[in-house]
């Protein structure tokens, strides 16, 4: 299998991030606390240890934070997101103002113990798939205004994207369905609506639903909490006529039951709306 390149976001949509994650925390004065306690010339050197094991993601966002915050700042980086990191290991080196530093303290560490925590859990998922063919994703179930964020850090734990939005995969639910008429239905007036670009998906709850959904000629059939003998089944009816999403009821101890039905995407929630963020810190060299 032909290794995929390393997940990579475009600067532009850091920068859009961390720019407002600061003047969030700015607000209209500044850092005060610093302003009060350090003088304006006084320099120093920190660094960004982790806490925790797990997967690294979101350095970039905090060197970003950074290099936005004024000048005379240094950044180095010591990994690169995707990197399995141990508890004790310093990832990011800082020089230059120290009311700087500590001014974009926080919006870089948010981003990282987020991020971060993103990708250790889908690291742990895909771990759970080993010797099968199946691919964990995410779903649009997002912090607002942190997809593009959270759907790479998914990349980076080795995990897939589902689709970013409503605007680049038609995915038909059960109250498309519901409103349409039937599967067939809803299929039929996609399929006169999609450009040849677009995947055509239709969400089913039932056997009889999937052969509805194979016979219209959808592209791809999402399994919604099916257990693990009718998704078995499932995959056999299908027989590669298209791909099959399992999804709902989706957890680590399961994973590796769903993985061995077939199937080919599992999409879990758990991932981007259940992690818990990873520990780093900033601390200050004084020696």
């Amino acid at each position: 299998m032909t290794a995929a390149y390393p997940p990579s976001l475009p600067q532009y949509l850091i920068e859009r991030s961390v720019k407002i994650a600061l003047e969030e925390d700015l607000g209209q004065a500044g850092d005060i606390t610093s302003q009060a306690t350090i003088a304006p010339t006084s320099v120093a050197r920190a660094r960004i240890n982790t806490r925790e094991n797990g997967v690294v993601c979101g350095l970039e966002f905090a060197q970003t934070a950074f290099s936005l915050i004024g000048s005379g700042v240094s950044v180095t980086l010591l990994a690169s997101d995707g990197d399995t990191i141990s508890a004790g290991a310093a990832l990011v080196e800082i020089a230059g103002n120290a009311r700087a530093i500590l001014a974009a303290e926080r919006t870089a560490l948010n981003f990282m113990t987020h991020l971060s925590g993103i990708a250790t859990l889908t690291q742990q998922f895909v771990a759970r798939t080993e010797g099968t063919a199946a691919r964990i994703c995410c779903t649009r179930k997002t912090i607002p205004g942190l997809r593009a964020a959270e759907k790479y850090a998914v990349r980076c734990g080795g995990g897939h994207n589902h689709r970013f939005g409503l605007d680049d995969a038609i995915l038909i639910k059960d109250n498309h369905i519901a409103v349409a008429g039937s599967v067939s239905a809803a299929i039929a007036t996609a399929r006169a609506f999609a450009g040849h670009l677009v995947a055509i998906e239709v969400e089913v709850d039932t056997l009889a639903q999937l052969e509805e959904a194979l016979s219209a000629g959808a592209d791809a059939v999402l399994l919604d909490n099916m257990d693990d003998v009718m998704l078995a089944e499932a995959v056999a009816i299908t027989g590669g006529r298209a791909k099959l999403e399992a999804s709902g009821n989706v957890t680590l101890d399961r994973i590796p039951t769903i993985a061995r039905t077939g199937v080919d995407y599992i999409s879990t929630s758990r991932i981007t709306m259940a992690a818990s963020p990873l520990d780093f810190g900033l601390d200050i060299d004084i020696s």
